[in-house]
């Protein structure tokens, strides 16, 4: 989580403002229909999620399949309403909001896909695919948009006869540049990235990354960034929330959560990451239905410090060690969570997953 000084503002969208996105208390769910005879089911996907994201700086959302990250993204971009909370971006509320508001503040916030070639039209050539959305949203001329496709293809790196073929003759990391040029033609203040680099090769990805880095350097750009890849998010992000079962148990600074994690489910993620040296964590039991959570704390049935309190009281995030984390007994954690992680069980138990949302 980003603490800012200035005021959030509250009016017009504000070029020197320093907060692009607002979230409060952010909720999304879903009905689900159980046959014809039973009613539907609630599925609560994202419950309680809040943040602010400044001018500049990454925001990492990390937790295994199916705990909400991708919807949490999806609602950011404007492709979904929350049903419940509040999001402001560039200082407009961007819930209830007219149509044609909305629509402007669409081109504030754009999306960089997971499959780079599933994302882009294999009938059109790459000038075409960067052309459109000016085509769409502003007034320029042809010249003008063949022009401006050109400067950005040579920011991503790539060459202006490449704007002539088509997306089958470029590499993967190619693709992913063209899809992160095709983002930025409209000059957004905030890019949504949902798992862009785990469909590549590890050394493609730190060419990527290092793309993204000098672009947020260059431009300003606020990252939302999706990713199951905490090795990434190290790499990344410059603040980290963790969720688990579409609800915010442990953010706050990168380095604050990397070095010392304060939740459970927190330090078995880092422990189940390669390259972190953190002592192996087993988790008992399996991930809980999100149409039937656990009462109390939503990671009680895998937790082993769990107590009749975290069974039958759901903690809130609270201020602890300069970050926000969601458990009744994350002081004991504060002299030395990495010991603390040998108290997990390694009997039959499932570790946590690592596929993408």
């Amino acid at each position: 989580m980003n603490a800012i000084a200035e005021p959030i503002p509250t009016a017009a969208p504000d070029a020197r403002s320093d907060v692009v996105v607002e979230a409060s208390g952010l909720q999304r769910g879903y009905d689900v229909r159980r046959g014809r005879f039973r009613p539907p089911a609630r599925l609560q996907a994202v419950g309680e999620v809040s943040f602010r994201l400044a001018r500049g700086r990454t925001l990492a959302v990390v937790g295994e399949s199916g705990c909400g990250k991708s919807t949490l993204a999806r609602m950011v971009a404007l492709i979904e309403k929350p049903t419940a909370g509040g999001l402001r971006l560039v200082g407009v509320d961007a819930v209830d909001t007219p149509s044609a508001r909305r629509r402007e503040l669409r081109q504030a916030v754009q999306l960089v896909f997971q499959n780079p070639y599933a994302s882009l039209n294999p009938r059109k050539k790459i000038a075409s695919v960067l052309e459109d959305p000016l085509a769409i949203n502003t007034t320029f001329t042809r010249a003008e948009r063949a022009d401006k496709a050109q400067q950005m293809l040579a920011r991503v790196g790539l060459r202006p006869e490449h704007a002539n073929r088509y997306p089958h003759m470029f590499s993967g990391g190619q693709r992913q540049r063209i899809a992160i040029a095709r983002a930025l033609m409209l000059s957004p203040r905030l890019l949504v990235a949902d798992e862009p680099v785990s469909a590549l090769d590890v050394s493609i990805q730190a060419q990527v990354l290092n793309l993204l880095s000098d672009l947020q350097a260059e431009l300003g750009l606020a990252y939302l960034f999706i990713s199951h890849d905490l090795g990434v998010v190290r790499h990344i992000a410059h603040d980290v929330l963790v969720m688990y079962l579409g609800h915010a148990v442990e953010q706050g600074p990168k380095a604050r959560l990397f070095e010392r994690p304060l939740h459970p489910y927190t330090q078995a993620l880092l422990a189940s990451t390669p390259g972190l040296g953190r002592p192996r964590i087993v988790l008992q039991g399996e991930l809980p239905s999100p149409l039937n959570p656990p009462p109390g704390c939503v990671f009680n049935t895998r937790c082993a410090h769990a107590t009749e309190r975290c069974r039958g009281e759901r903690p809130l995030l609270r201020v602890l060690d300069e970050r926000l984390v969601a458990c009744h007994h994350a002081e004991r954690f504060l002299d030395g969570a990495a010991s603390a992680a040998a108290t997990f069980p390694a009997t039959s138990a499932t570790p946590p997953q690592e596929s993408s949302t």
